[in-house]
């Protein structure tokens, strides 16, 4: 699952909703459903257990081991989630070795077999405020990859806010104390929860994406830029948009990557969604006399990164890697990581659009819409990046349950370009930089980014 904005923050915390994905692939063939037992996950602070159709998540620190989700199984394999994420559990030909992947997740988690559930996880844990405290600082000590890209000494901020938390410290107060622990981090993928209240920030200078914020945008570029646009079409929900523009020039417009079939739909039904929309837009007759196309993802809030590596398909004739997936594998160490594993596009067994792009992106461009941004950097062809740096956030979020019911969201993971380089942080930057949606552009009725997309493109 891929988490973007804080409202989608809040509803994971609410779910205690996980996005999973699995591990290096062996042939079709050679795979088989994973047998029962007790499974380690490389990294991700996770031990899973399979016992007569029930698979069961464990969130585990040096001190602690919570339960997490847990999945029911509808095949072979194959378990579903009270919230619809679907997981696939898969092993080779070494049966103490396991793959797990989540549909709407791209690449794979690694599991490897073990004796037994950790000690901690057979007894109830603690749930003074201490202990709380214990567990919210060690998920992010044991997993989070960027304190000193952003500069933050994590032992520094135990030591500071330890000592304020006292046996009688009371939830608001301990709230507080673990929004000011990750507010420095400025993480659109870092949340704190408890109950219906959350907090979650992003980085300076930018603004989250919000329905309000899209609907204000939307409004403003089918008034301005798609006035004299042709076959205005909306999909899944209006979160996607297309238009044939005058000379030959096509606007693409997608707002998130999820919600395409309704809110809590499974990934198969957005996708479902997804196609419909790609094989009305994107037909036969229609990538022939393109000349250019425009892909407004100025404001989009994420969802799921599969979604934008099946959109890259309709966009190449050529195989390529999008990017490599890796994530942080030990506790003391931020330095060590899983093997990269490359995330493949593979052309669509459907019209496809070859020719060059123009892809508009900006701060409030997050998650699954920047891991489609990045998807498009090596993509054969003209691509161009018009606007502003995107958000800056790529992994799937872990969830952590907390010992007095809170929770917290956090990243472990990093996405690479074939230069082994990650935008996590700064974002991805633009090639031509143009205001976007500032004050200033809306007052005086311009769209800067758009039109310099047209400039460039035949």
């Amino acid at each position: 699952m891929r988490i973007a904005t804080t409202a989608a923050v809040a509803l994971a915390l609410a779910a205690g909703a996980l996005g999973v994905t699995g591990a290096v692939p062996v042939a079709a063939a050679d795979r088989a459903p994973a047998p029962d037992g007790v499974w380690r996950m490389n990294g991700y602070g996770t031990v899973l257990t399979l016992r007569s159709g029930t698979l069961q998540e464990y969130q585990t620190t040096a001190v602690s081991c919570l339960k997490g989700f847990t999945a029911e199984e509808r095949g072979p394999g194959v378990y579903h989630t009270a919230d619809g994420g679907v997981l696939t559990v898969r092993t080779g030909h070494d049966r103490d070795r396991a793959s797990l992947r989540f549909d709407s997740s791209v690449g794979h988690r690694k599991l490897k077999r073990i004796p037994a559930l950790p000690d901690d996880c057979t007894r109830p844990a603690p749930k003074d405020p201490r202990t709380t405290f214990d567990v919210f600082w060690r998920s992010f000590a044991e997993n989070y990859p960027f304190f000193a890209a952003k500069g933050i000494d994590w032992e520094g901020v135990r030591a500071h806010y330890r000592p304020k938390v006292r046996p009688d410290t009371t939830r608001d107060e301990l709230f507080a104390i673990f929004r000011e622990m990750v507010t420095p981090l400025y993480d659109a993928h870092v949340a704190v929860g408890d109950g219906d209240r959350y907090f979650a920030t992003v980085r300076p200078g930018t603004v989250a994406p919000s329905e309000e914020l899209d609907k204000k945008v939307k409004e403003f570029v089918v008034a301005r830029d798609l006035k004299d646009a042709r076959d205005l079409q909306d999909f899944a929900g209006g979160r996607i948009t297309y238009a044939d523009l005058p000379r030959g020039r096509g606007y693409l417009r997608i707002s998130g990557f999820s919600g395409y079939a309704g809110r809590g739909a499974p990934h198969s039904a957005d996708l479902a969604e997804l196609d419909r929309a790609l094989n009305t837009v994107l037909t036969a007759q229609r990538v022939k006399r393109l000349k250019g196309l425009v892909i407004d993802l100025r404001i989009n809030g994420g969802g799921s990164d599969a979604l934008g590596i099946h959109i890259a398909g309709r966009l190449t004739d050529t195989p390529y890697v999008a990017y490599a997936k890796r994530a942080r594998n030990d506790p003391d160490d931020p330095a060590k990581h899983t093997r990269p594993e490359p995330i493949r596009v593979t052309p669509a067994k459907a019209p496809r659009y070859t020719g060059p792009i123009a892809v508009l992106t900006g701060g409030s461009t997050v998650s699954a819409g920047e891991t489609f941004t990045q998807a498009l950097i090596d993509r054969p062809g003209r691509t161009v990046r018009i606007g502003q740096s995107t958000q800056g956030v790529f992994s799937d979020v872990m969830t952590r349950r907390l010992p007095n019911g809170m929770g917290a969201v956090l990243p472990n993971e990093e996405f690479l370009t074939r230069t082994g380089h990650t935008f996590d942080g700064p974002g991805i930057p633009p090639h031509l930089k143009e205001p976007v949606f500032t004050e200033e552009e809306f007052e005086k009725k311009r769209d800067s980014a758009f039109d310099r997309a047209l400039n460039v493109l035949p």
